[in-house]
């Protein structure tokens, strides 16, 4: 603040708060004084009032120019820590470098040996995998979901094992791309529990090192990146679906992956845009990471369709951050020009490629000509619907379209009655109210050992269980984050706050229009990530910004390492309720907090 600039105005109607505004690394500290050390012999010296609110990060805004804030560049990685150990500056400079992947890389290897752990136990069909691990191996054999006998699971794990499945067509409520995916195990590893779950916890364990570099790009700081993928890696409810084989973790992994495409695509844009200043209505040109993220929102909706959700959230996502970038550019009238120049083409790079990309998904029904109503459309008229979602509509004649695409659309409707229409009592179903609070998760697998069976020591008996919950102080703490982000992006504009947002209300409140539907907590594993984001960003908060004093950050990075120990040791404590360990029951009923877990 300069003298002249103060002499006639408050202090603090001159300042600018920033909670957090640029990335955490291991020497900046100390930066705040380093810079007021280096000032210009001209600044004057702050008053007594400034000097107390530079503690809690009230500084001037930086000056920068329009490219600059249209760049933002990635900050040099610091290397007071290196060379704290001892390495030469040289050293110290490529380490400092290198972590940016070699601390992902580290994140994901842990979330793997995690993951990998142990996989094929228990050694049991559990929940739901009794309809997608056997649905995986008819379509890997026949190119469409066949028929299997009732005891179906037991013939599978016999000592000698059978598999008594038909080649007649069954009728499944879900796209195929996910069972492909764990075909893929079982291809390598056989009908088993191993094989069938193998290809989730590669997904699972992929999925933490795209977190840690998606964060590392979303907050340009590897540190809050690598944080954001570790407590992802400690996630219960990550965790478990990482080891069981169901649809929804697949889908989180092509919507964070759709997630991540976008980002890139919003830095390479504002660069394109940058350099065509002052042009603020430039063409930004081919952008093939949005023709990526139309191939993985339709991969994500072929596995289960509420990926369709997802990308409609994501579509407008992505306009409203070209419309951002021509307001920062000086652009006249932001929205109207990113409505003429960019929603256009973002909606012809994202839905025409995700359709494509659903019905290649499709190949194998295609192909076959034996699937489930494959041949519907056979010796009909070929008229077109006459109604729709119960809306009545004329008909006309639809001999035009190929018969099997007007069976595959009859095949969906099909699909879609069943699904909004599955109101069947289950033990553990949950109303999305209770998610965010983990009101009533979902038990896998359940089994009472006696003493002297599966490991039982306890003479009142054991209990093992596979429980489908995430680590409580993690989403507990998320619920108080959603709200600092809220925070951020309502009032102080804060694009990464609201891309967070975008992430998890695309996964959460599509489940609202269906509250009297059968649904089940473990569908919340699809914003995982993004709750995760917003922890890691919160934490950032706590730390305090860069421009802070020495004392107000340490004191912050007291308060979020205390944070982030406890998630991990809530994650080692449930870790036996996501592994189904043999505990003793009391051990088992000491952690079930709250009677709606039971």
């Amino acid at each position: 603040m300069r003298q002249g600039t103060a002499k006639h105005a408050a202090p603090h109607r001159l300042l600018t708060r920033y909670p957090y505004d640029g990335p955490v690394t291991s020497d900046t500290a100390t930066q705040a004084h380093a810079q007021r050390d280096d000032a210009p012999a001209g600044e004057a010296e702050p008053t007594p009032w400034q000097r107390r609110l530079r503690r809690f990060g009230y500084l001037d805004r930086p000056r920068a120019t329009t490219g600059q804030r249209l760049t933002d560049p990635f900050p040099r990685p610091g290397t007071r820590l290196w060379s704290a150990l001892g390495l030469g500056p040289g050293a110290a400079d490529r380490l400092a470098r290198w972590s940016g992947w070699g601390g992902p890389l580290l994140v994901t290897l842990f979330a793997g040996l995690l993951r990998f752990w142990n996989l094929k136990s228990p050694r049991a069909v559990i929940f739901d995998e009794t309809y997608y691990a056997k649905d995986a191996w008819s379509l890997s054999h026949y190119g469409y979901e066949g028929t299997w006998s009732d005891k179906a699971n037991d013939a599978i794990l016999a000592p000698h094992q059978t598999i008594p499945v038909s080649p007649v067509p069954s009728f499944v409520v879900h796209p195929p791309v996910g069972k492909w995916i764990i075909s893929i195990g079982e291809w390598m590893f056989g009908l088993n529990p191993f094989g069938w779950r193998f290809m989730l916890a590669v997904l699972g364990t992929l999925s933490v090192l795209m977190l840690c570099r998606i964060g590392r790009r979303l907050f340009r700081s590897t540190a809050l990146g690598c944080l954001a993928g570790g407590l992802m890696a400690v996630d219960g409810l990550h965790f478990v679906m990482s080891r069981t084989s169901l649809l929804d973790l697949i889908v989180m992994f092509w919507v964070l992956a759709a997630f991540g495409a976008l980002l890139i695509d919003r830095d390479k844009a504002r660069a394109r845009l940058a350099a065509a200043l002052p042009d603020t209505r430039a063409f930004l040109g081919l952008r093939p990471w949005r023709l990526a993220a139309g191939v993985f929102l339709g991969l994500a909706t072929g596995s289960k369709w509420n990926g369709l959700f997802v990308l409609v959230f994501f579509l407008v996502m992505t306009v409203l951050w070209d419309a951002g970038a021509r307001r920062t550019a000086g652009a006249r009238h932001p929205y109207r020009t990113a409505l003429s120049k960019d929603a256009g083409w973002a909606f012809l790079s994202i839905v025409p490629v995700a359709v494509a990309t659903y019905l290649l998904s499709w190949t194998g029904w295609f192909v076959t000509k034996k699937g489930y109503g494959r041949d519907w459309a056979a010796h009909r008229k070929g008229l077109s619907p006459d109604h729709i979602l119960g809306i009545p509509l004329p008909q006309f004649d639809m001999t035009w379209v190929p018969a099997s695409l007007r069976s595959l659309w009859h095949y969906e409707a099909q699909v879609y009655d069943f699904n909004v229409n599955l109101h069947t009592p289950h033990t553990y179903q949950s109303n999305p109210w209770s998610w965010l609070v983990l009101g009533r998760p979902v038990s896998y697998f359940y089994e009472s050992p006696k003493v002297g069976q599966d490991g039982c020591t306890a003479a009142a008996g054991c209990a093992r269980e596979v429980l489908g919950i995430g680590t409580p102080l993690l989403w507990w703490s998320a619920c108080f984050a959603l709200l600092y982000l809220l925070y951020r992006w309502a009032l102080r504009r804060d694009w990464r706050a609201g891309a967070i947002l975008c992430g998890v209300a695309a996964g959460y409140l599509p489940w609202f229009m269906y509250q009297d539907r059968t649904i089940f907590l473990f569908y919340a594993v699809v914003f995982v990530p993004f709750l995760c984001l917003a922890v890691a960003m919160m934490i950032g908060a706590i730390i305090g910004p860069r421009q802070a004093t020495e004392r107000r950050r340490m004191w912050g990075a007291v308060g979020a390492g205390t944070l982030v120990l406890l998630i991990v040791w809530n994650f080692i404590y449930f870790f036996p309720l996501y592994t189904g360990m043999t505990i003793p029951y009391s051990a088992w009923h000491n952690r079930m907090w709250l009677d709606t877990w039971i």
